[in-house]
């Protein structure tokens, strides 16, 4: 498995950039520091700190390269695609201790985001094969005032270069989720990875490579955002952007242009539960949904509305399965682990200062050690605490108790996100009312929010996203519709 990887670090041991099927040391002579959130901060790795100059020379090199990666066969780009995805699963070891080290994600589920996105992957090359192969012919005649005299083809043909920017928070299911769309859409790529969950997404770019992609049309840059990130998303190269992110995905929609957008933000996922709720299923999938990952993702539970009736109840049983949660290092596969960063640590500790001191009720002790923040309920949340409001990306689940099912729904529709909600109630007439109601991309009844089965579509409304994902969508969004018009000298009708 070490050859396998051999060529990807320079002889500082820092981690290259990948561009026309190369893995070089940027010229820049700089490098990145890539931190491990829970082992106090330290250096991890290094990545190369890539130069605007770079950057130009992957664009130009992926623009090369696509033109010829258009005319290659549907089947042979499938092909490609599934010999990625067995290598990307067959040597998964040093991208599983790269999710651990780097994001500090558990073992287990560092594990399963590997193999799910080899899934992803090859589920990838088979819809692609499905839908990439159809066209349409449309006659005229179906319109009034025209004959039959002439036919239309349409068909689907790639956009270009395609930049994909994938988080911190699912670097390698996030990456292939884009790339392997544009790839089998005949496009080629250029990734800029976020700096914590780099070099996984750098072992990821190698299974790619080693499966035989041409030169030029899978490539990766590396560097701060702060350096490179405007150049990048307002780059002329650039025919589409597939981002997934927080608020730095708002500028980068109002600075790209005239290119399609696939942007999935952040979210204020709520829970709403009913009169009518099974209490221990809404407890259980808010205690998973709220906790899991330390709420460091992006259809994590936010925000639980717990009607009055039962809110004591359900608060009662969250606490029970709160307690049993294991808190500690990802490579024990602990439930939460340490956020990101100190400074996403610093804010979501003052959220909960915040509504601790405006009379919220916390559950459980604050506790924090550097990076790591012990789960935390906090009831009794009211509309005037940020915490109502704001994303935490951490351990910490508020509760507002609502009186009506009414008011549970304007809370929710209030807010600036609108990505993913869920329903709990046993009434199938109340959760399709609720569900239309909720202006939210998903609604989840009788579970908690959730991105996937990754062919399901999966958008956000409001500040929470532009365009759809999902596999299919995100194919169809890799294209452009081509039509040929065939004039007739004299209307065609079926002889006879």
């Amino acid at each position: 498995m070490e050859a396998f990887y051999e060529d990807l670090r320079a002889a500082d041991g820092s981690f290259k950039y990948f561009v026309g099927g190369e893995w070089r040391v940027s010229s820049s002579g700089k490098t990145v520091p890539v931190l491990n959130p829970s082992k106090s901060n330290q250096e991890a790795f290094r990545v190369q700190a890539c130069t605007q100059d770079e950057v130009d020379e992957v664009f130009a090199v992926a623009a090369t390269a696509q033109k010829a990666w258009a005319k290659t066969p549907l089947w042979k780009r499938a092909e490609l695609l599934h010999k990625a995805a067995a290598l990307l699963v067959e040597n998964k070891d040093p991208i599983v201790e790269a999710l651990v080290k780097e994001v500090a994600k558990g073992q287990k589920d560092s594990v399963t985001e590997v193999v799910r996105s080899g899934d992803l992957i090859k589920y990838t090359a088979e819809e692609g094969i499905r839908i990439l192969n159809e066209g349409k012919l449309l006659a005229p005649d179906s319109f009034p005032g025209n004959d039959r005299n002439k036919m239309c083809l349409a068909s689907k043909i790639p956009l270009g270069v395609v930049l994909c920017i994938p988080p911190f928070n699912y670097p390698v299911n996030l990456a292939v989720s884009k790339l392997a769309p544009a790839l089998i859409a005949g496009n080629s790529v250029v990734m800029k990875p976020a700096t914590q969950g780099c070099v996984a997404g750098t072992y990821m770019m190698q299974a790619f490579h080693a499966a035989g992609f041409p030169p030029g049309v899978v490539n990766m840059v590396t560097g701060r955002g702060s350096d490179i990130g405007d150049y990048l998303v307002t780059h002329p190269a650039v025919k589409c952007i597939s981002f997934t992110g927080g608020d730095t995905g708002l500028s980068v929609s109002k600075k790209a242009g005239m290119v399609p957008l696939q942007m999935e933000l952040g979210g204020k996922d709520a829970c709403i539960v009913c009169e009518d709720a099974d209490l221990a299923l809404a407890a259980q999938h808010i205690v998973k949904g709220g906790f899991s990952y330390s709420g460091q993702r992006c259809t994590a539970v936010k925000v639980v509305m717990a009607h009055a009736s039962i809110a004591d109840a359900l608060v009662d049983l969250v606490n029970e399965k709160v307690a049993k949660l294991s808190v500690g290092q990802p490579e024990d596969s602990a439930d939460v682990t340490a956020v990101i960063s100190a400074s996403s640590a610093d804010f979501i500790q003052g959220l909960v200062e915040d509504a601790q001191a405006k009379g919220a009720i916390l559950c459980q002790e604050f506790k924090r050690n550097e990076n790591l923040i012990w789960p935390v309920l906090v009831d009794k949340v009211i509309p005037t605490m940020r915490l109502a409001w704001e994303e935490p990306f951490g351990p910490v689940v508020p509760v507002i108790r609502v009186a009506t099912d009414e008011e549970a729904i304007a809370l929710c529709n209030q807010s600036k996100y609108g990505l993913q909600g869920c329903i709990f109630t046993t009434s199938l007439n109340k959760a399709l009312l609720l569900s239309d109601a909720l202006e939210t991309g998903t609604v989840q009844i009788n579970s908690a929010p959730a991105r996937g089965p990754d062919h399901f579509p999966f958008q956000g409304i409001k500040d929470s996203g532009i365009g759809s994902q999902g596999i299919t969508n995100s194919i169809s969004l890799m294209c452009k519709t081509k039509t040929t018009v065939i004039n007739l000298p004299q209307a065609s009708f079926t002889m006879g």
